[in-house]
């Protein structure tokens, strides 16, 4: 190995080694494990055409796969040999392997499940593509100027990027507006402008490198990239234009929909990689099988949230428009074709787009989705329903502005609609989906989220690991559910007390790096309480801070107390057009300024708000939380992945019956896990009732303080008014239910306490969500998408 990176290092790098620096040993190292995964690339490509296998096709906006050289190195099994091979030339892996930026590819949940489903399918030997956009400049990244986030470029490719291949052969033109014009018996749309999207493909490896499977993400270019009259005309500028309307297509991850502009640009990327990805799709279909007809038998496709929801009626337009197929027989092959997963209840995250804005952009594809929802009006009002629901499962919404409701395209162009947790997928059928359930009843299933253990274990974790493996042995690598195993061994004091050591080691190294980076002295005996996600007022990590300031409160008044010292860790970015999400990162700050700095608290409460969280980070502060916090307000998380993160390294969950929280519970047992709150059926029935915050307020004594504390410009004295407003918010309406479930989460965090001192009780607890977290593996997931969905396996 030694002499293949040397070798790499002189001609592909076109360094001596005596000249090398840092970054071209890093560079040269990817290339040099790249080269063995090509071989297993190639060889899992072929092995798909030889026995005329079925492919799945994951389509998603976000793909969150972070650094991948650790990953690589770990799942192709070459992870000593390429220690060995680095420290013969004096350099340290670990060193390099921080050197690589994080993808910016996605921004949370979402995109970091596409990350975890594309690693497992390679793992359970599944032929598949991933297919999203190569974002050059991700969601943006997060730097805090006096506590407020600022948004700034993400250059992640400044450098290139070793792990990609572009595919010049594998483009397609991308049309938008224009207009449709008879043709004989069809139709032929004529574009009234159109780009180029180019495939660019990393290698996605599987554990143990059994197969290596394709994430193919398009980048855009411009028909004609400069203008050349106009430039020689002195328009230099405008010559331009037509390179950068294109490249604007692949700059930003959800640019901010607040304006017009920004909606159409956001339905301009949609249909762009939604509408490459299938003609890539069919296209291959048709080279390798002939009959477009066949097209269920050979693929399927997943379409990860709303966003691709476009797919439908872009596929409906090549079967129909492209390939002859009558209008029925299109829309069998699509419905066999197509599944959809359901990530939220939200409304707003249910897209739906104002009409006159589709028709001008995809004219063709409105006249289909006229054709389908004729079909499916039709189908409603045989089946008996009333007025009032044909309404709610039209794909058009007619009360108000009228919009194109892409959920209920995606529901109606799928044989299969998924949730992602148990109640996630129970709600589903009685709200969002109520109507089209009733129409389809067999449709909606569910699929329990899970995440990668490779990843979020045993590279993260290597320490636990290896304790994992002296206390059972190896099987949980292979099977996380061998995991089980520990339950026999969870009151052993010994495996106790290694447990702990880790943990500790894992606080440190957390601790030391939050010291380098931020300047803030942090106490590794502490607890660690951790709150790490995207920034949104259904997550509550207003609640959080609420109950921080009422523990601050707390600890200054009743200094004679035992109290528990703590590190309250926040991380997460907030949309850059969401004004509240972002007014609760500032808040974070100011409190985090005025709790690290009081002497009274003695070190007893430190809080914490990491800058640019993202997938490195996480590996970073998940090994090292004893605390996890997911307290989304019950009915509102559609399953969550951090929980099952949290839990598989040893982490007590804090939180609500919502999303997977209830099924880890159920699996860890309620003694090792800190349940609070309102139920989703007491959250409805609150809203229901005509919910008074207020008066909850005014009987709870600790809460009213905090929140006077904080409206009244105690964290804020720079400016007394700036959380009067977010403050308002909670007793006006309090839609998140954060007043009601105050005590109850206070109450929560005082048992927290209580089973923090007793050092062997949590200990115990640790290891028994250790032990029977396995099941909340991605394989499994993926194992029950490939039997009951895709059918291949």
């Amino acid at each position: 190995m030694d002499e293949h990176i040397v070798d790499v290092l002189r001609h592909r790098v076109g360094k001596d080694e005596r000249a090398a620096k840092t970054h071209d040993w890093y560079t040269a190292t990817i290339l040099a494990l790249r080269d063995a995964i090509i071989d297993r690339w190639m060889e899992s490509t072929r092995r798909t055409y030889d026995e005329g296998g079925k492919r799945v096709y994951y389509l998603s906006m976000e793909f969150l796969i972070g650094r991948l050289l650790r990953d690589a190195l770990s799942n192709m099994g070459m992870t000593r040999d390429m220690e060995n091979a680095l420290r013969a030339q004096g350099l340290d892996l670990a060193a390099l392997e921080e050197m690589e930026p994080d993808a910016a590819l996605g921004n949370g949940g979402l995109g970091r499940l596409a990350a975890c489903f594309m690693e497992s399918l390679a793992t359970l030997d599944i032929p598949a593509y991933g297919y999203g956009i190569r974002y050059v400049n991700g969601m943006f990244r997060q730097r805090i100027d006096d506590g407020w986030q600022v948004e700034l470029p993400e250059n992640w490719l400044a450098h290139g990027n070793p792990w990609e291949f572009e595919r010049l052969e594998s483009s397609y033109r991308i049309g938008f507006g224009g207009e449709v014009i008879a043709e004989g018996d069809g139709v032929v749309w004529e574009p009234a402008e159109e780009v180029e999207a180019i495939a660019v493909d990393t290698p996605v490896v599987g554990w143990r490198g059994k197969r290596v499977n394709t994430l193919r993400l398009w980048t855009a270019a411009a028909l004609d990239p400069i203008k050349l009259d106009a430039f020689n005309a002195g328009d230099h500028i405008g010559a331009l234009a037509d390179q950068v309307r294109a490249d604007s297509l692949v700059r930003v991850l959800y640019p901010a929909d607040s304006n017009a502009a920004g909606q159409e640009l956001r339905l301009r990327q949609e249909y762009f990689f939604s509408a490459a990805s299938i003609q890539d799709i069919v296209r291959r279909h048709v080279q390798y099988d002939g009959d477009v007809r066949t097209l269920p038998d050979k693929a399927a496709i997943q379409l990860n949230d709303t966003h691709p929801s476009v797919a439908v009626a872009e596929l409906m337009r090549l079967l129909v428009d492209v390939h002859g197929l009558e209008f029925n027989e299109a829309w069998a092959v699509t419905q066999r074709t197509i599944s959809y997963t359901n990530h939220t209840l939200l409304p707003e995250a249910l897209e739906s787009w104002p009409l006159p804005l589709f028709e001008r952009m995809l004219p063709r594809h409105m006249q289909i989705i006229y054709a389908i929802n004729s079909r499916v009006l039709r189908e409603a009002r045989k089946a008996g329903l009333d007025d009032a629901a044909i309404a709610k499962i039209s794909l058009i919404e007619e009360s108000g502005e009228r919009r194109v409701r892409m959920a209920n395209l995606a529901f109606a162009g799928a044989h299969s609609v998924n949730g992602v947790a148990a109640l996630h997928t129970d709600l589903m059928k009685v709200t969002v989906f109520a109507e089209l359930h009733k129409l389809y009843p067999a449709r909606i299933n569910n699929k329990t989220n899970g995440v990668t253990p490779r990843r979020w274990l045993q590279q993260c974790n290597p320490g636990l690991t290896a304790i994992i493996k002296d206390a059972i042995g190896d099987g949980f690598l292979d099977d996380a559910e061998k995991l089980s195993a520990l339950n026999a061994l969870a009151g052993d004091a010994a495996l106790g007390e290694r447990v702990a050591e880790v943990k500790r080691a894992n606080k440190v190294a957390l601790a030391d790096h939050i010291k380098k980076t931020m300047g803030i002295r942090l106490d590794p005996d502490a607890l660690f309480d951790v709150q790490i996600k995207r920034i949104h007022e259904y997550k509550r990590q207003l609640l959080n801070l609420i109950e921080t300031v009422a523990l601050y409160d707390q600890i200054r008044s009743h200094p004679e107390r035992d109290w528990v010292p703590r590190v309250k860790i926040f991380g997460g970015k907030a949309a850059p057009s969401y004004h509240n999400a972002k007014l609760v990162i500032k808040l974070a700050n100011d409190i985090a300024r005025r709790v690290n700095s009081d002497p009274s608290v003695g070190g007893l409460l430190k809080v914490v708000f990491v800058p640019n969280y993202n997938v490195s980070y996480a590996e970073r502060i998940i090994p090292a939380a004893d605390l996890s916090e997911q307290i989304s307000t019950a009915g509102m998380e559609a399953s969550g992945t951090g929980n099952m993160k949290f839990a598989l390294n040893g982490a007590l969950t804090i939180g609500t019956l919502d999303g997977a929280n209830i099924e880890i519970k159920d699996r860890v047992g309620d003694d090792n896990i800190f349940i609070f709150g309102l139920t989703a059926e007491e959250v409805a029935a609150r809203r229901a009732d005509g919910y008074d915050p207020r008066e909850i307020i005014e009987s709870s004594r600790e809460l009213g303080q905090a929140l006077s504390a904080i409206a009244t410009g105690v964290f804020s004295p720079d400016d007394p008014d700036r959380y009067t407003g977010l403050m308002g918010g909670i007793y006006d309406h309090d839609w998140f239910m954060v007043a009601a479930d105050f005590d109850s989460y206070a109450a929560a965090q005082r048992a927290v306490d209580t089973r923090w001192e007793d050092g062997a009780g949590w200990r115990e607890s640790a290891i028994r969500n250790i032990a029977n977290v396995g099941w909340f593996s991605s394989d499994r997931t993926i194992a029950e998408y490939a039997r009951d969905i895709w059918k291949v396996m």
